[in-house]
């Protein structure tokens, strides 16, 4: 995040809405060994106080112990910023972006959750690309929904701060 107070003037609601737009992120907590990572897909719950999630059972953040206190980054476009540009003397390069993180407490849920947080996710990412017919976990082989759902878990991210920079000149 960038510390100058100009670039942090957008207000909750828009950065949550920002970041349920993009339903994208990386997870990050904190490990004996240093910063434990993993980009998600996500839902944000309808208040905008926790957003849904799962993780591979091999991950290291399950490793590190839950529920735990995490970020999730979410990222915009960026873009650097060439002093030539400016039209006035003695600039210097810059970089435009936009960050939104959400953090609070990363908690396990249990596994009848993982099913209708899953068929959640891709309604909702499949909606995007309308007109195309939706597809739905109801298209998978006998045994394959089964299958990948023993190599996952369902977390949800409870939300209690919301921090956004908004870098664009």
């Amino acid at each position: 995040m960038h510390p100058n107070p100009v670039f942090r003037k957008t207000g909750t609601a828009r950065n949550l809405e920002f970041a349920r737009a993009r339903g994208f992120g990386t997870l990050c907590v904190n490990g004996l060994d240093g910063p434990k990572l993993a980009h998600v897909p996500f839902l944000m719950s309808d208040d905008g106080s926790t957003a849904g999630l799962h993780l591979a059972r091999s991950n290291s953040i399950i490793a590190g112990g839950l529920p735990a206190k995490a970020v999730l980054a979410v990222l915009g476009n960026d873009a650097y910023i060439s002093p030539d540009w400016y039209g006035i003397a003695d600039q210097v390069p810059t970089w435009n972006y936009i960050a939104v993180h959400l953090r609070g407490d990363l908690v396990p849920l249990p596994p009848e959750a993982l099913e209708p947080h899953l068929n959640a996710l891709s309604d909702a990412f499949e909606a995007r690309l309308l007109p195309k017919p939706v597809w739905k976990t109801a298209k998978l082989g006998d045994g394959v929904m089964e299958r990948m759902m023993r190599m996952i878990l369902p977390f949800r991210l409870v939300i209690t701060g919301v921090d956004g920079t908004w870098k664009l000149n």
